[in-house]
C-alpha cells in the first residue's frame, strides 16, 4: 500500500519506497538502459569466465588466484544488488521497492563493498609474503589459510554493515518522503529522509567509512612500502621488474576499487554545486567499474589465464 504525504513535514510509516533512477535524467532512461545492460552483460561473462577458468587450470589453484576468485563472487553479487533493478526502472518504470527489500539490498552493497576492501588487504599480504619471505609463503598461505582469510572478511562485512540497516528498522519508523533520489537504496539516502535524530547512523556510516577505506587502504599501502623496499635490494634491473610484475595486476584492481569510491565520496561530501544526476551516474559507475576492469586486467597482464582463454577459444573455433 502506497501512502501519501500531505506535506513536507508530515512523518508517516511507508511500507515502500519510491526510487528515482538517475534524477533529472527520467526522459533518457531507455537510452541509458542500452550503456548499463551492456557493461552488466561484460561484467557477468567477464568473471563467470575468471571463475571458469581458475576451476580448469590446475596451475592456477595458487593464493593469487584463490583470492581473485573471490574477487570475482563479489563483483557478481555487487553488481547483480544493483543492476537488474536499475534496469527494470529504466524498461518499465518499476521503481517501487519494499521497505525490507530496500534494507537488504543497502546491507548486500555495503556490505560487500567492505568485504572487496577485506579481499585486497589480504592479496596485498599475500603479495608481500611472496616477495619479501618467499620460503615461507607456501607454508603460510596454504589452501585452508586462504579460505579462512576469505571468511575473515566475510564476517568483518556482516559485523561492519549490520547494524546500518537494523539501526533504520529499529531507531527510524517514519519518514518524511517515500522517494529515495536514487537508484538504489544507498544508507544516507535513506537516512536523509527520516524523522527523527539521525546523528547515530551518520556517526556510524563514517566510522565505518573510515575504518574499512581509510585504515585498509593505510594498510596496503605499507605493505607495498616493505615489497618496493625488498625489490630495490634485489641485484638487477630485470629481476626487479619480473618481481614487480607479479604485483601489477593488484596495484591496478586496487586502483580501479578505491579510486571510483573516493571521487563519489568526494562528490557527495563536497561537490555541492554538482548536479545529482553526476553523483548517481558516478555511485553506478562505481557498481560496474571494478567487476568489468578486474577480469580484463588479470586476463592481460596474468599469463597463465591469458593462456587458457586462448586454448579455449581455438577449441571452440575448432567444434565451429
Amino acid at each position: 500500500m502506497h501512502i501519501m504525504f500531505p506535506s513536507q513535514n508530515a512523518c508517516s510509516t511507508p511500507t515502500s519506497f519510491l526510487l528515482t533512477g538517475i534524477p533529472g535524467l527520467e526522459p533518457l532512461h531507455i537510452w541509458l538502459s542500452i550503456p548499463f545492460g551492456s557493461m552488466y552483460l561484460v561484467a557477468v561473462v567477464g568473471n563467470v569466465t575468471i571463475l571458469a577458468v581458475v576451476k580448469v587450470e590446475r596451475s592456477l589453484h595458487e593464493p593469487m588466484y584463490l583470492f581473485l576468485c573471490m574477487l570475482a563472487v563479489i563483483d557478481l553479487v555487487l553488481s547483480t544488488s544493483t543492476m537488474p533493478k536499475l534496469l527494470s526502472i529504466f524498461w518499465f518504470d518499476a521503481r517501487d521497492i519494499g521497505l525490507d527489500a530496500c534494507l537488504a539490498q543497502m546491507f548486500v552493497i555495503h556490505c560487500f563493498a567492505t568485504v572487496e576492501s577485506g579481499i585486497f588487504l589480504a592479496m596485498a599480504f599475500d603479495r608481500y609474503m611472496a616477495i619479501c619471505d618467499p620460503l615461507r609463503h607456501t607454508m603460510v598461505l596454504t589452501h585452508g589459510m586462504v579460505g579462512r582469510m576469505g571468511l575473515v572478511a566475510l564476517l568483518r562485512g556482516v559485523l561492519y554493515i549490520s547494524p546500518l540497516p537494523l539501526m533504520i528498522r529499529l531507531r527510524l519508523p517514519h519518514y518524511r518522503a517515500r522517494i529515495i533520489a536514487h537508484s538504489y537504496c544507498e544508507h544516507m539516502a535513506v537516512v536523509t529522509l527520516a524523522c527523527g535524530d539521525t546523528k547515530v547512523n551518520n556517526v556510524y556510516g563514517l566510522s565505518i567509512g573510515f575504518l574499512v577505506l581509510i585504515l585498509d587502504s593505510l594498510a596496503i599501502a605499507a605493505s607495498y612500502v616493505m615489497i618496493f623496499r625488498a625489490v630495490l635490494g634485489l641485484a638487477t634491473p630485470e629481476a626487479r621488474l619480473k618481481t614487480l610484475g607479479t604485483c601489477g595486476s593488484h596495484i591496478c584492481a586496487i586502483l580501479v576499487f578505491y579510486i571510483p569510491i573516493a571521487v563519489s565520496s568526494l562528490t557527495h561530501r563536497f561537490g555541492h554545486k554538482v548536479p545529482p544526476h553526476i553523483h548517481i551516474l558516478l555511485a553506478n559507475f562505481y557498481m560496474l567499474i571494478p567487476p568489468i576492469l578486474n577480469p580484463v586486467v588479470y586476463a592481460v597482464r596474468t599469463k597463465q589465464i591469458r593462456e587458457r582463454l586462448l586454448r579455449i577459444l581455438k577449441a571452440g573455433a575448432q567444434v565451429r
